[in-house]
């Protein structure tokens, strides 16, 4: 099972994460053992929800939380480039969300009584915050650009790409069946902080911009 654990103010990420198989109360303390990687539980196709409910592995809930995972880990990638320290804490702790958000997908809103945390208006700010004070530091823009100029910027692209696809198909997903309203905000203002990550990106590299020029 995995637990979401809020940290004291003072903590530097905003969340962090333990396997757990048992939890002692009287002691108040974490007991851990190991857990097997693989249950042979998918083999036919078939996956659980948070909750217990199984689910075919095609099932819309599941292609949005797949798709977080997606996004998450090619954030991840991002990360791992040879770009400034701060930009690196600001992409963890978007990594840190998106794992909280995957999880909230990954619950049936109907028999799931674990306590999960849910995308609070701070979460949004700092993505607010961050897209504003990258902008700051950049040309105005006039024209369509081309995504691409370096790798890294590149592959910026590439994590925007998925976030809109992410956010799309949880769009699909809140048709249907009970999806927070706060997860797609942030999603959608996920998206505008990586196109702004990749520009800014671009500038601190001197990688010029390309315009897209109708033909």
């Amino acid at each position: 099972m995995l637990i979401l654990i809020r940290p004291s103010p003072l903590s530097k990420s905003t969340w962090s994460f333990q396997a757990r198989a048992t939890y002692d109360h009287q002691n108040n303390e974490l007991n851990q053992r190991k857990v097997k990687i693989y249950t042979k539980t998918g083999d036919t196709g078939l996956t659980s929800l948070i909750g217990g409910t199984r689910v075919p592995k095609h099932h819309l809930r599941v292609e949005c939380y797949g798709t977080i995972d997606e996004l998450n880990a090619y954030i991840g990638l991002i990360r791992s480039y040879e770009i400034s320290n701060d930009l690196k804490d600001e992409l963890l702790e978007i990594q840190y969300l998106l794992f909280a958000i995957g999880a909230l997908l990954a619950a049936d809103p109907e028999k799931s009584k674990m306590k999960l945390y849910n995308i609070a208006n701070d979460d949004v700010k700092f993505l607010e915050r961050a897209i504003d004070r990258m902008d700051h530091e950049l040309k105005p823009l006039k024209n369509f650009i081309l995504p691409g100029g370096n790798t890294v910027v590149s592959h910026v692209h590439v994590a925007r790409c998925i976030c809109r696809r992410a956010e799309r198909i949880v769009v699909h997903l809140a048709a249907s069946s009970e999806v927070s309203g706060s997860i797609i905000i942030y999603l959608n203002r996920l998206s505008d902080y990586l196109f702004v990550l990749a520009r800014k990106i671009a500038k601190d590299s001197n990688t010029q911009e390309v315009i897209w020029n109708p033909r």
